[in-house]
């Protein structure tokens, strides 16, 4: 394949790279009253690269036809189907920032341009065949995502977020490198291919010791139990613009990523980390929602909340099907579109200074000062517990669902037990806004950007979203067919 080829099948990333660097231009010359300016290119820039991608879920080539630059890159239906979820996440978030960043006096362009980076580095990271590749991409986003958590300067929960972040983070960069470079050393390549081909028959100790290293430093970048501890500090801590961008797009990124290296990579070798999976899976769902149990703080509970939700999404990658990966798609992107709601509305309450609300006193009869808000949060609430007939039950049922098939029902007989336990605060959510007494704390009004996207977020998880159903199943299908393909 020619260079122009390769450029082509990586039209969305140079697009995005390429408009990062106009804006950062524009953003050096006209200061801080191009700001807005930036915001709408940013997320012009987002939608045009959607163009690129959206057609290739499904039509797009898999396996040799979609590599790029001597098979580092693969923009196969897998790929895609992740940058869209990653991309209208992303243009979401650019939305809800201008106002919020105003009121705080940090509304500034570098924001935005973080954002396009962020989202470059995550496209790279969905993408990637190779370890070098995997590598670049993961550190891009990481590093514009340091920066992100840390905006607020002024704000000492912002900065000790940022810090936390960078430090754990680099922790686990560090893991994975050294995962990487064992898988190297005992494989001699870094080629996804060139690994699976090595690591047929009986994996030897080294290369064991390199995916667990491996799968150690993606566990940190998902949340997922046990490396699970820098995600509510910075949830917390983080501008909520930031902690909805958190929450949705990098998820996606790095669980697109986790099942690209484990089937694509270490296909042959489910065994070795099958195990590794599941109990991360339960682990996960266990502490998140006993961890959630005893919150009072709205975000560091969907920090929780977040965790508990990437143990059912693992649950889909253990049964290593391509029934299980399109279960995980699946579930991935009503994950989104629930995360963006519930952290759109928590950011929608302010009180009458423009401060922001985020415990459980602050919501108290929310239904008799806010109607709306509080329908939509309990839409929202019932759906991320799974409860029919909202879509969030469709999620999870399509998980459990390719866990029996590939004879893993002792896995979906425990997660489904356990989900029962998560229920219980996402029903507080409801008992707290409809049954307690009102405060009328939540009086500041929000912007047409913050409530589009929360009545679209509930409409989007209501029984109306079950037409969606075939839809959705093929195109995740389609996507999960190109991974074993590649």
């Amino acid at each position: 394949m020619d260079i122009m080829q390769s450029l082509g099948l990586m039209a969305s990333e140079l697009l995005l790279s390429s408009a990062a660097m106009l804006l950062l231009l524009v953003v050096a010359y006209g200061g801080r009253s191009t700001a807005r300016l930036v915001f709408i290119l940013a997320a012009s820039a987002l939608g045009a690269a959607l163009f690129f991608v959206v057609p290739t879920v499904t039509e797009g080539t898999a396996g040799a036809g979609a590599m790029a630059f001597l098979t580092q890159f693969s923009a196969d239906p897998f790929a895609a189907f992740a940058k869209t979820l990653m991309y209208l996440a992303g243009i979401a978030c650019l939305a809800i920032g201008p106002s919020f960043l105003a009121r705080n006096g940090a509304l500034r362009g570098e924001y935005a341009i973080l954002v396009l980076l962020a989202t470059t580095g995550m496209s790279l990271m969905v993408a990637a065949t190779d370890l070098v590749s995997l590598y670049i991409g993961l550190e891009l986003n990481s590093l514009a995502a340091y920066v992100l958590a840390s905006f607020l300067r002024d704000d000492q929960r912002s900065a000790e977020a940022g810090l936390k972040y960078f430090i754990l983070g680099a922790l686990a960069s560090g893991i994975l490198l050294y995962g990487m470079s064992l898988t190297y050393g005992f494989t001699g390549t870094t080629s996804f291919d060139g690994i699976s081909a090595a690591l047929t028959g009986e994996i030897s100790t080294g290369a064991l010791f390199g995916l667990i290293f491996m799968l150690v430093g993606l566990a940190f970048k998902i949340s997922a139990v046990p490396f699970h501890m820098w995600t509510p500090d910075v949830y917390e801590g983080a501008p909520t613009p930031v902690t909805t961008f958190f929450a949705t797009a990098p998820k996606v990124a790095a669980i697109a990523l986790l099942a690209r290296v484990s089937l694509d990579a270490f296909g042959d070798q489910v065994l070795a980390w099958r195990q590794v999976v599941i109990f991360a899976a339960l682990a996960s769902i266990v502490v998140g929602a006993l961890g959630a149990i005893g919150q009072n703080n709205l975000k560091r509970l969907l920090a929780y909340s977040s965790i508990n939700n990437v143990g059912f999404i693992l649950i889909g990658l253990a049964a290593a099907t391509v029934g299980g990966v399109s279960a995980m798609l699946v579930y991935l992107a009503i994950y989104v579109v629930m995360s963006l709601g519930s952290f759109v509305a928590v950011l929608m309450l302010r009180n009458a200074q423009g401060d922001q609300l985020e415990t459980f006193d602050d919501i108290a009869g929310l239904s008799t000062t806010r109607p709306l808000m509080a329908w939509c949060l309990l839409i929202l609430m019932f759906s991320l517990a799974g409860i029919p007939p909202l879509f969030g039950f469709w999620g999870k049922f399509v998980v459990f669902q390719a866990a029996v098939q590939a004879d893993l029902v002792l896995l979906a007989a425990i997660g489904i037990a356990a989900s029962v336990i998560g229920a219980f605060y996402y029903i507080k959510f409801v008992k707290v806004m409809f049954f307690d007494d009102p405060v009328d704390r939540a009086t500041g009004e929000a912007d047409t950007a913050s409530w589009a996207i929360l009545i679209g977020s509930a409409i989007l998880v209501s029984p109306l979203a079950f037409l969606l159903t075939n839809w959705l199943g093929d195109q995740a299908d389609t996507a999960a067919a190109s991974l074993f393909l590649g």
